[in-house]
């Protein structure tokens, strides 16, 4: 069997439930930093005031057998403990981040599982020059769709579509040009980068949401078929010790 780009190991589906009940899926990754798992994701996965979504877990689907890469297993994590949360948002000065970290203890996972993750060496740096237009993937599980057999995600293809490393109108978040869907969202936005370790990749971003305009006409105008997308340096930030 061909090699498995670990970008597509990095990549989960997410599962919220109230209990036994099922809510919505979506998109998340891992991000290791020292010896410490955290899965990344939309905060609005976890909490959504607006749209009145409170889970109290999720699950997350995992590959519980490296030399069987159809062989997974489902691992619940509770967003709750004694009334707090067990992860941890985002804020700056232009108001809340659509990004949240929830830690993961590695050594409750399966063993002998296949698992990769980012770290800060998959991080932009002053170095790494991204340009408009520049082409980017977006590994998730629109609708929830995914190869249910291996338990992979799908990666979408789009582009860079305001200038990267600036607010796009005061927010912490850069746009793509991308097909996107529900499900989708917490979703890594990456760049190939060879030589990167321990993933060869360069993590630009975390898929929010799609953005559109509120005056338009939903008969005469279609979709604007950009999204937002948060800059990964808040994930150095909900990591830190503490």
């Amino acid at each position: 069997m061909p090699a498995i780009d670990p970008l597509l190991l990095a990549t989960v589906r997410i599962a919220t439930f109230v209990g036994t009940e099922g809510l919505t899926t979506a998109s998340g990754f891992f991000f290791r930093r020292d010896e410490r798992l955290f899965l990344v994701s939309s905060r609005h996965v976890f909490i959504d005031e607006e749209s009145g979504h409170h889970p109290d877990r999720i699950e997350i689907e995992l590959h519980a057998d490296a030399e069987n890469l159809a062989d997974s297993t489902g691992f619940s994590v509770l967003l709750f403990r004694d009334g707090l949360a067990n992860w941890r948002q985002g804020e700056d000065d232009g108001g809340g981040i659509d990004v949240a970290v929830l830690e993961i203890q590695a050594d409750a996972l399966p063993t002998g599982g296949a698992l990769a993750a980012f770290t800060p060496e998959n991080l932009p740096g002053a170095a790494d020059d991204i340009g408009i237009g520049q082409a980017v993937l977006i590994p998730g599980f629109p609708l929830g769709f995914h190869d249910g057999l291996h338990h992979f995600p799908v990666v979408r293809q789009g582009a860079v579509a305001s200038p990267y490393g600036w607010r796009f109108q005061g927010m912490g978040w850069f746009l793509t040009d991308a097909r996107t869907h529900r499900g989708i969202s917490g979703a890594p936005v990456v760049v190939r980068a060879p030589g990167r370790a321990p993933l060869p990749w360069l993590l630009l971003g975390i898929h929010s949401s799609r953005l559109d305009m509120g005056n338009r006409d939903l008969t005469a105008d279609e979709s604007l078929g950009l999204n937002a997308s948060w800059y990964p340096d808040i994930v150095m930030t909900l990591t830190e010790p503490g």
